[in-house]
């Protein structure tokens, strides 16, 4: 009776380490999909995409892996402990992996469909595997709902701790490697409670997990360094930062006297010539103002628009919305970035607001004079929205009576269709006053050469028509004047206007235009 009492408990609890198990296992399997979807997302651009085609794949390996599980027959806890340590050995190094095959080579796609494909293929033999061992403590009924009730629980835990936790904690690259130490560990755990069962296959599993944790820890160690190798490589100059917040990867980099901003790998400026962009899309809106008490900018949370907005001295507020809080707080406080925006981040005038800027306009009761927007490029359909003609419009009725906008609106030679749907997509807002009038934007598009980037367009926008011949540019700068400003609004032939759609919510048209703009230029 003690005997068959003591095996009960033996194999309750080896029930129970296989179902902690399967917790960590759904945790790790979804954060390496987190991954990569997210360094794709870095390298490679628009998040949707990329995003849709890892899960897709991952989904699809699983499947053909759930397939394969009917050719395991035998040594089912051996198998189980194998495929555990593999997926940590193949998931921890995956983020690296792609890095370097970005850095050095023309594979990252493959390399990124070989790592997805294995990890989802391993993954996906592990559930039917740990059902069959567990069939025989409890019924398949009861086995199945508490298999799937973890491995559930597993993937929300994981889809909170990855993007709070990992990703800014740890980075891309140190976040696999640790994810992966966890799945070899969970192997150790696994071989060491159910040595019984390996019926003398323990030995040589032990020296593999040793060797794996080994390696795994060391190029956690030394990943800070490789990771810096890798980024030198793909952004030539030298990388002086470089951090994956919440929302995004940063990265600074330095030659002589040239720094750079990208994110997600997009060069955001270049500190040669950034003046030129940053005048054109302040200077005009602000000099045709009646007003500039309240000035609000969306996005610039590198301050060097909000640096052209302080040139006008009758300016008394400046509300910036920028989505990373490590965008504001790298300008603001690092000596050679604050340099560059005169510290304009740290101005009297000056409110910072981190959050979405969309959100922002929704819930704020405020009014703005001028409306400055300097957002990423619509490259993808998250970013598209801020382009919309419901951002417009709650853009609309956030402006004065006589206030005005303008935004950067991509190049309209490069993405030339992309460009006049941002017009427009202006042009078509409209407003109901509580008088009952109506009201829309008068849209003024112009452009302006900008050495690093080519040709680059704006648009400027106010309830009223805008006579740009009646601009007065009466501050301080290094590119415009009144005599020239009037040429940057006529485009040559090869810039004109083109018939577009609309951008709206549900129909996000202008990612695909953009994006076939810049694919069409390239090719």
């Amino acid at each position: 009776m003690n005997e068959f009492t003591e095996e009960s408990q033996q194999t309750a609890m080896a029930s129970a380490v296989v179902l902690t198990s399967v917790f960590v296992i759904a945790i790790c399997g979804l954060v390496y999909e987190l991954i990569a979807g997210t360094l794709s997302s870095y390298l490679l651009g628009d998040s949707t995409t990329q995003f849709s085609l890892t899960i897709g794949l991952f989904l699809t390996s699983m499947g053909v892996g759930s397939f394969l599980s009917r050719f395991l027959k035998d040594h089912l806890v051996f198998w189980f402990v194998t495929i555990e340590l593999l997926i940590g050995v193949v998931g921890g190094f995956s983020a690296l992996a792609g890095f370097a095959s970005f850095a050095f080579t023309d594979l990252y796609v493959p390399v990124l469909i070989a790592h997805v494909f294995i990890i989802g293929a391993l993954v996906g033999l592990e559930i039917p595997l740990v059902i069959r061992l567990l069939e025989e403590v409890r019924s398949l009924r009861v086995t199945v709902a508490n298999v799937f009730s973890v491995d559930y629980a597993g993937a929300l835990v994981a889809s909170i701790v990855f993007p709070f936790f990992l990703l800014p904690q740890l980075g891309l690259v140190r976040s696999s490697l640790v994810v992966g130490i966890t799945n070899v560990l969970v192997a150790a755990i696994l071989l060491h409670n159910l040595k019984r069962q390996m019926r003398g296959r323990q030995k040589g599993l032990t020296i593999a997990v040793i060797i794996s944790l080994v390696t795994l820890i060391t190029a956690t160690a030394v990943a800070g360094s490789m990771v810096k190798e890798f980024e030198n490589r793909v952004y030539q100059d030298e990388v002086i930062f470089s951090s994956a917040s919440r929302y995004q990867q940063v990265v600074l980099t330095r030659w002589r006297n040239d720094t750079r901003l990208y994110l997600n790998g997009h060069l955001q400026f270049s500190s040669v010539d950034e003046y030129r962009y940053h005048e054109a899309l302040a200077i005009p809106a602000l000099s045709s103002a009646e007003k500039r008490d309240e000035v609000l900018i969306l996005g610039g949370g590198d301050g060097l628009l909000a640096r052209q907005v302080l040139k006008f001295g009758d300016v008394r507020r400046i509300t910036l919305v920028d989505l990373d809080p490590m965008v504001t707080d790298l300008f603001s406080n690092r000596v050679v970035l604050r340099e560059l925006n005169d510290n304009s981040l740290r101005s009297e005038k000056m409110r910072i607001q981190n959050t979405d800027a969309m959100a922002f306009l929704s819930e704020t009761n405020e009014v703005f004079d001028v409306i400055l927007i300097d957002l990423p490029d619509p490259s993808e359909s998250a970013l598209s929205k801020l382009y919309s003609e419901a951002f417009y419009r709650l853009c609309l009725s956030h402006l004065a009576e006589n206030g005005t906008l303008a935004t950067q609106a991509t190049s309209p030679f490069r993405s030339r269709e992309a460009f006049w749907c941002i017009n427009k997509t202006l042009q078509s807002v409209r407003t109901t006053t509580g008088g009952g009038m109506s009201e829309r934007f008068y849209s003024r598009p112009y452009h302006a050469y900008i050495p690093t980037f080519g040709t680059w367009g704006f648009v400027m926008a106010s309830r009223r028509p805008i006579d740009v011949d009646s601009i007065k540019i009466s501050v301080k700068t290094n590119f415009l004047t009144t005599e020239t400003l009037s040429s940057l609004f006529n485009f040559p032939k090869d810039m004109e206007p083109v018939p577009t759609k609309i951008n709206r919510l549900n129909d996000p048209v202008l990612s695909q235009l953009y994006r076939s703009g810049y694919h069409k230029y390239l090719d």
